[in-house]
């Protein structure tokens, strides 16, 4: 039965005194009479099985002969198929394909949601392509339909991500548990909450969710007799937790509220979801515990460092923060249970910079951690480092600015203005007071950057300023604004200095054509190459680095960069593309490759910073974009602010 019959069904059905005309018919559904009457036999043998019948009287018109029960149960079915939308489909479909043992055929998709097999057959294409993340395989034969195979761990980690398969309805907190009853919910949230109670342990809101979604899906597999399986060598790790004993403990409750039997493997397979669970605080008895984390941590703190020049190692906050959080993402990674992060976009826009370090250390650490942490986990490691950042700068004291005064009325003067300026003015720190006569010697024996003069100077190498020796209202205004300037000055030189300096242009490259992003990375690490500015393995390096998380930073611009270790020189080459290409979730049309080597890491931020600021500004993009050769291209950026 298509739309257009089950629309004239519809019509019958909410007409329930006298008959409806052919010609009335054929104008509500916009077709013509014969297209009616042959909706009216499909209809006809539609309802053969049912006690239902049409009536067909010449003269009079069409009835549907039908009781007030069985009316309204079909109104109902009818519309409640119809308020599915796509997305719904979509999702109710994979559900389906993933608790069901037998294949599903397309025909009854097709009668179930009313819409053509071609349609149901792209749905499942979307559902094959998405479950390939989880590792599984849609299978579909002719005349049989489509069955899911793989592991029934891979099955339930799918059906947890469910929501993650349309981005519109992604949006709706846990639509997952849409599937499930109310009191079933109410139930495990109920254990949940006991367990956390019981044991003194405190989950994130974040992993409360997950353990109640796994928890729900268990409970279902099992009445549906789907078990899972763990290895011998997995089940002796798991009874020595003391998570195991949480789950003990847990499954209790569900057994006497449900009525059903768990076997041991869900006891283990619920107790490294306790495992890897975030926890909202940790005790000192789990960190020293958990000596994996802990190396983890050091040898990332460590590594941090070096690529960034920030002493993190000072920071206890980030290693203990880190230690607990490091402890949910091994287990994540080696029980299975991956995560999807909702601000992954966002932190690789926000902190390009810090982004670019946490995968680069983690790169360098894969081999000796013996493990690969996805970008989803990676940019929450970003918020930590990034968080120790703003931390530790705002503890450490404003760098002062050093003055000398020069005053012409005497040292008592001189020194009433020192403590006048000193005590209003915590950034700066006046180191000595002189007569203008001295100003020559006192600069060779004293650091200064600015001279404060109470009469006018000859032109000096160093700027200065003349104020009143009464130091009044005004006089603090002006020196206000001078020791501004001064500082803004000095952040867009060294701005200016760090990101300029390195762009050389024989490595701008304009009008670049290619399919793919990795194409791009490799072109210019080539060129850098070719100009004995990197290693050769450094080409390998940086498309592996794209490869593990495209480095797209919004904007239109993109940031490849490779392995420090394999950069004889700093250089920037910079690819100007003549159509916007897809890089990861984003259209770049501007790439800046930085091939930053390790005597040059402490400008990498200012380098990126500049980046980034360009980024933010849609019309320099455009006009960098648009620049037909290199001199335009430097003039653009020399007149960035």
């Amino acid at each position: 039965m298509n739309n257009r019959q089950r629309e004239l069904l519809k019509i019958l059905l909410l007409h329930e005194e006298g008959a409806l005309q052919i010609k009335d018919l054929a104008e509500d559904l916009d077709c013509s009479e014969k297209t009616v009457r042959n909706d009216l036999d499909r209809l006809e043998e539609f309802l053969e099985e049912s006690r239902v019948s049409l009536r067909r009287k010449p003269g009079i018109g069409i009835s549907i002969e039908i009781d007030e029960s069985e009316r309204k149960e079909m109104l109902r079915s009818l519309f409640s198929n119809e308020q599915k939308t796509a997305e719904e489909r979509l999702f109710e479909m994979a559900f389906q394909l993933l608790a069901s043992t037998k294949a599903i055929t397309l025909q009854y998709w097709a009668d179930r949601y009313y819409v053509p097999k071609t349609t149901i057959k792209k749905d499942i294409d979307t559902i094959t392509y998405w479950l390939q993340r989880f590792d599984l395989e849609v299978v579909s034969k002719q005349r049989i339909g489509s069955l899911i195979e793989g592991p029934e761990l891979k099955k339930r980690n799918a059906m947890a991500h469910l929501s993650e398969l349309i981005p519109t309805l992604s949006n709706r907190k846990n639509i997952v548990l849409d599937l499930f009853f109310s009191y079933e919910i109410a139930i495990v949230k109920e254990a949940l909450k006991s367990l956390q109670e019981k044991y003194s342990i405190g989950f994130t809101a974040e992993a409360l969710d997950s353990l109640l979604v796994h928890a729900l899906i268990m409970v279902k597999r099992i009445r549906q007799k789907s078990p899972v399986f763990v290895q011998a060598s997995e089940r002796a790790t798991a009874l020595n937790r003391k998570e195991y004993q949480y789950a003990i403990w847990f499954f209790k409750q569900l057994e006497e509220a449900f009525g059903l039997r768990f076997p041991e493997a869900e006891r283990i397979y619920f107790t490294w979801h306790l495992i890897s669970g975030k926890r909202a605080e940790e005790s000192e008895q789990i960190l020293q515990y958990d000596q994996e984390s802990k190396e983890v941590v050091r040898q990332l703190v460590r590594m941090m460092g070096n690529l960034t020049l920030f002493p993190f190692e000072e920071d206890p906050i980030l290693q203990n923060g880190l230690a607990v959080h490091m402890h949910s993402v091994i287990s994540r990674i080696k029980y299975g249970f991956p995560i999807t992060n909702p601000l992954l976009a966002n932190i690789k826009k926000m902190y390009p910079y810090m982004f670019s370090m946490v995968i680069l250390a983690l790169e360098e650490m894969k081999d000796s951690i013996g493990l690969e942490i996805p970008e989803d986990e990676a940019a929450y490691i970003v918020l930590h480092f990034q968080a120790s950042i703003e931390r530790m700068e705002g503890n450490r004291k404003v760098e002062k600015k050093k003055a000398l005064i020069v005053c012409h009325m005497g040292i008592g003067m001189s020194h009433l203005l020192e403590a006048k300026i000193q005590q209003q003015y915590q950034d700066i720190e006046i180191v000595a007071c002189i007569g203008k006569r001295e100003i020559t010697d006192a600069l060779k024996e004293h650091k200064a950057d600015f001279i404060i003069s109470t009469v006018p100077l000859e032109e000096e190498d160093i700027e200065y300023i003349q104020i009143s020796p009464l130091f009044g209202q005004e006089d603090k205004n002006k020196l206000s604004r001078f020791v501004e300037r001064l500082k803004r000055k000095v952040s867009q030189q060294q701005k200016q200095i760090n990101f300029s300096a390195f762009i050389v242009p024989e490595l701008i490259f304009f009008n670049v054509k290619k399919e793919h992003r990795y194409q791009v990375v490799e072109m210019l690490a080539m060129a850098l190459y070719d100009k004995d500015y990197v290693r050769k393995e450094f080409i390998h390096s940086a498309v592996n680095r794209e490869r593990n998380s495209a480095t797209a930073i919004g904007g239109g611009i993109a940031i490849p960069h490779g392995d420090p270790a394999m950069i004889y020189k700093t250089a920037l080459a910079i690819g100007i593309m003549k159509e916007p290409i897809e890089w990861g979730n984003e259209q770049v049309s501007l790439v800046f490759m930085l091939a930053i080597s390790k005597e040059n890491q402490g400008e990498i931020r200012n380098i990126i910073g500049g980046i980034a600021a360009i980024s933010e500004s849609p019309h320099l993009v455009y006009e960098l974009i648009a620049a037909e050769n290199g001199k335009d291209f430097f003039r653009l950026l020399e007149e960035m602010e």
